[in-house]
């Protein structure tokens, strides 16, 4: 019987140490990954951003060539920019796993997908279609860039609403010649 015991202990130790290997594998995966950062560039090159192992903008570089364009299209560019450097994370990501906890896991796995599912690969940089594009609304103030507006001519009054003639004085109506909105 006492060799059982101490095979049930070498047992139990060696399941001990296994568990605390494995830990040590995934904390240094952890460290791995929290150390990551990802820097990508506009195709111009006149947008620059790192973000974090996590997606989360870091740093952003705007150059003074950008200040010619449209805002719409800065931010376009920007958010373009960002999806790029974002599809990275997985990739990143399996990367530390295989080096560290193996990528049979299946822990390993389950992080893997989801970074697949929360960082997808951007969509395509071919200008959207013009009937994809957002309108612009304008609210009354008119930009800069545009030519003032010529004289203005008198327009013709809107059309007044057909108004219902007035009802006769003797039909009944129950609301006593006042309104039933009081």
């Amino acid at each position: 019987m006492p060799e059982d015991i101490g095979g049930s202990e070498r047992m139990l130790q060696q399941w001990q140490q296994s568990i605390q290997q494995k830990a040590d594998r995934y904390q240094e995966m952890a460290t791995r990954v929290q150390g990551l950062s990802i820097s990508e560039a506009s195709k111009d090159g006149q947008i620059r951003l790192t973000i974090g192992s996590n997606g989360i903008l870091q740093h952003l570089e705007i150059s003074e060539a950008a200040g010619g364009k449209r805002m719409a299209e800065v931010a376009g560019e920007i958010m373009r920019t960002l999806q790029r450097a974002q599809s990275r994370i997985p990739e990143l990501l399996q990367q530390a796993m295989a080096e560290t906890i193996g990528t049979q896991d299946e822990t390993a796995n389950v992080l893997f997908n989801e970074a697949k599912k929360n960082f997808p690969a951007p969509p395509s940089d071919d200008p959207p279609a013009a009937h994809q594009r957002a309108q612009e609304i304008r609210f009354g103030i008119e930009d800069d860039d545009q030519p003032p507006p010529g004289p203005r001519h008198a327009a013709p009054p809107p059309p007044q609403p057909n108004r219902r003639p007035p009802r006769p004085q003797d039909e009944d109506d129950d609301f006593g010649g006042q309104s039933f909105l009081r």
